[in-house]
């Protein structure tokens, strides 16, 4: 009985690390896109679009310009505040960028 409810608590943690880890890693990429001029989403867009990106494009994690395409490519699939977000600001970086040209 003690060796199943250790197998069991050891089972779950790898669990946890594992999804702590993917959550890490997605974090790390959305902080990295934030940072760059082309792929600057904004805090409100990590946090309405994470449950998306894992959802539809976990494979892609860390890889930033993967992710951001397989966003896009799936966006008929966003939840509505996930792609609301997005289009505002992917606008907002098109609006600066012709401003700025």
């Amino acid at each position: 009985m003690t060796t199943l409810r250790t197998n069991t608590i050891r089972k779950t943690i790898r669990k946890t690390i594992c999804e702590a880890g993917l959550i890490l890693a997605f974090a790390a990429s959305i902080s990295a896109l934030s940072s760059t001029s082309s792929f600057a989403f904004s805090a409100e867009a990590q946090q309405m679009c994470t449950g998306d990106a894992f959802r539809l494009c976990s494979s892609e994690i860390p890889n930033i310009s993967k992710i951001t395409a397989c966003m896009l490519k799936n966006r008929s699939s966003l939840s509505a505040g996930c792609r609301t977000v997005m289009d505002r600001d992917l606008a907002a970086q098109k609006s600066s960028k012709v401003a700025s040209e």
